[in-house]
């Protein structure tokens, strides 16, 4: 399963996946997006949210980029 995500890394709001309308995600992280750490929280927290482990997890494209493809293998 592959889905489109939107990350708002160092937010106060984080951590919190919000699934949108359209089938998309939008995620708030509080790590800053700098050296992979953001891209490390979201798969934990989305391994966390899907309930699958986070070997299942992949980022497809978008691995410096707020807009992000992931595909969750388990589900």
């Amino acid at each position: 399963m592959k889905i489109n995500i939107t990350i708002k890394p160092n937010s106060t709001k984080g951590p919190l996946v919000e699934p949108q309308a359209d089938g998309s995600v939008l995620v708030y992280l509080r790590e800053i997006a700098a050296d992979g750490k953001a891209n490390e929280a979201l798969i934990k927290l989305l391994a966390k949210h899907f309930n699958a482990p986070k070997t299942h997890i992949t980022i497809v494209r978008g691995h410096t980029s707020r807009h992000k493809v992931v595909e969750i293998s388990s589900i």
